[in-house]
């Protein structure tokens, strides 16, 4: 069944539009731009775009057509794809601005997913459901809600004849989920002209409401901690599993690990998380706040420390964490092993070198026949984007329009983005997703992914009029 026959379903889902949570199902139908963008984001989400089996390239195209459709010219859309990998393709589509001095927003998501197998999810991970005043599908948040909302306002800007002060472009990659071939870094190095910018606006920066749904504040990710993976291996001889050895190669990679899962990296804080939790701690009160402002004036509060570490995503804030990701070992069920191995993946607070978490991890494994090496490639560290009035008041201006007496507050997400390419390259950019999700951010890489249809309508207002005022000419 077509998802324009399932508009009635929606309905229930948008009421919150209309006031606020649980308030009675609205009357009217959506409005024909919104039926619109539903369509575009249920042909985004049930086109499969892992690297396993999909195709970004096919997404690019039918992105393409739409902009076509509405009158952009051949020469300002740029479908790109390496034959050797033709299925990783991407698309960069740009609407001109009217003053060259000023130079131009790039509007920046990836299109492809992760993984996700039919029989671990309730729902078809490929078929966009709407249930409960949820979206299910994988990538509905991640990262298919930005790169359809960003196609969407591209589409409408033009059908509206709306001439920017500044150029926008929007860049819709592939390969951040995995090593593709054509991700930012691609565009940065082979056709930066296209791509070259004053500032982008990424994934990152999520709303955050409290245990009773309300929301307490717009998050804008202004720092992201470095991903990278290590390696642990033990090697062995081996020998038949008939005659065990007190050395087996299994046994001493997984006592490795259970060291591994003791290490807690130090408490640390930077500008925007001593910011964040000062901001929070105003919002939050009580000893939670208490404990904010304390470990705001002294990291080393082991108190003020364990409670705010009870929180999984605070306590990733704070530090470095390395965690045991994958395993693998031995070469036959009738032998002792002769290798195993892991996979550690680290999140790096900003200002950690790959080295020191290389070291920290081999002192805490504890054993010299363990190897710790790094994961090639090694993750680039960027200088994080500037915090300037001029990038952050037209933020605060929207929000104040959509989520009123919502505040705006800088935050240090604990995932990584496309955001170290184009920081590293000289082009800051922040992260906007624009709503509010669940305090599991949807299930993002996880079973039955999901976004709010409340959130989600109200998330592609905010980023139609955040992008029109840069357009006009905000941001600097």
């Amino acid at each position: 069944m077509r998802f324009g026959m399932r508009l009635a379903g929606l309905v229930a889902g948008l009421s919150a539009l209309a006031g606020p949570a649980g308030a009675s199902e609205m009357t009217t139908a959506l409005r024909p731009d919104q039926a619109r963008f539903v369509e575009l984001f249920r042909e985004m989400v049930e086109t499969n775009t892992t690297a396993s089996s999909g195709s970004c390239t096919r997404a690019a195209e039918q992105v393409a057509t739409r902009l076509k459709a509405v009158g952009y010219a051949d020469a300002d859309i740029h479908v790109f794809a390496d034959p050797d990998r033709a299925q990783d393709g991407g698309i960069v589509a740009i609407l001109p601005g009217r003053n060259p001095a000023k130079k131009a927003v790039l509007l920046l998501a990836h299109l492809d997913v992760v993984e996700a197998r039919r029989e671990d999810w309730t729902r078809d991970p490929f078929k966009l459901v709407e249930e409960g005043g949820n979206f299910y599908g994988r990538g509905v948040f991640d990262d298919k809600y930005h790169a359809a909302i960003w196609a969407d306002l591209m589409v409408r800007y033009k059908a509206e004849g709306f001439r920017p002060e500044r150029t926008v472009k929007m860049a819709l990659t592939c390969g951040e989920e995995s090593s593709g071939l054509h991700g930012i870094d691609y565009l940065l190095q082979h056709h930066r002209d296209w791509v070259d910018a004053g500032f982008a606006l990424n994934e990152g920066g999520v709303g955050e409401s409290d245990d009773h749904g309300t929301r307490v504040l717009l998050g804008v990710q202004t720092a992201e901690k470095v991903y990278q993976d290590f390696k642990l291996e033990v090697t062995n001889p081996g020998g038949h599993s008939s005659q065990p050895v007190k050395d087996n190669a299994i046994t001493r990679l997984s006592a490795a690990l259970v060291r591994l899962g003791d290490l807690e990296f130090p408490t640390q804080l930077n500008d925007t998380t001593r910011t964040y939790f000062t901001r929070l701690a105003a919002i939050k009160g009580g000893e939670t706040g208490a404990a904010m402002l304390a470990l705001v004036k002294n990291p080393q509060d082991a108190a003020a420390a364990e409670t705010i570490n009870r929180n999984k995503a605070w306590h990733s804030m704070l530090r470095t964490t390395c965690v045991a990701t994958m395993l693998n070992g031995g070469h036959a069920t009738n032998a002792l092993p002769q290798r195993a191995n892991a996979n550690v993946n680290c999140r790096i607070f900003p200002g950690d070198s790959i080295s020191y978490v290389l070291n920290t991890l081999s002192d805490a494994v504890k054993d010299p026949q363990v190897k710790v090496t790094v994961v090639p490639p090694q993750t680039l560290t960027p200088p994080p984007p500037p915090l300037t009035p001029a990038i952050m008041k037209p933020i605060e201006q929207v929000a104040a329009e959509v989520y009123p007496g919502v505040p705006v507050v800088p935050k240090l997400e604990t995932f990584a983005t496309d955001g170290i390419y184009t920081n590293t390259s000289g082009i800051p950019t922040y992260g906007v997703w624009g709503l509010f999700v669940d305090g599991n951010l949807g299930n993002i890489h996880g079973l039955n992914e999901h976004v709010g249809v409340r959130e989600l309508f109200e998330g592609r207002d905010f980023l139609y009029k955040l992008v029109k005022l840069y357009g006009r000419g905000a941001g600097g």
